[in-house]
């Protein structure tokens, strides 16, 4: 049997998040779109883990945004799900409803390979990273060169990773 189901990239980047969360005593809290739960499924292969992932949100549809997350409706028709708008929320949406996490991480975007647009190709993603008692999240859109499924969702789960280091 393999020692993890991820590829080593993802599942070293994994262990190192559960290991300085850990370290600094903090929680984490996901809200996942484009990933659908990769993420999450990352830090669950490490041992140790319910230490620090307190909870995760697949909300892939945009109702599962505004129901579970309470992302409003008017951002969503605004600036679209794929939006820093729309990710400041998912995260602060998150981090309201966890049980004292002390960061959240958002990410949604365009995994592919159709509904990409001229202003929106396939690749975008955005990520917000909102930590408890911090007025500003940190949030960025990325637009990752891999425009396959698979491609996207790897680098999308590379960058939320690397987005819940302390």
């Amino acid at each position: 049997m393999p020692e993890t189901v991820l590829p080593k990239q993802i599942a070293d980047l994994a262990k190192r998040v559960i290991a300085e969360n850990a370290a600094a005593g903090r929680k984490v809290v996901l809200a996942e779109s484009c990933t659908g739960g990769l993420v999450c499924a990352a830090l669950t292969e490490v041992p140790g883990s319910s230490a620090v992932l307190e909870r995760g949100y697949v909300t892939y549809s945009n109702t599962a945004k505004t129901e579970d997350l309470g992302v409003s409706q008017d951002i969503i028709d605004a600036f679209g799900a794929v939006s820093v708008a729309c990710v400041y929320a998912m995260a602060q949406g998150a981090l309201e409803r966890s049980d004292g996490a002390d960061v959240a991480v958002a990410i949604s975007g365009i995994a592919g390979p159709e509904g990409g647009s001229a202003t929106k190709p396939v690749g975008t993603v955005v990520f917000a990273c909102m930590v408890r008692g911090e007025e500003q999240p940190t949030a960025e859109e990325r637009l990752f060169d891999e425009h396959t499924r698979a491609g996207v969702r790897y680098q999308a789960t590379l960058c939320a990773l690397e987005l819940l280091l302390p």
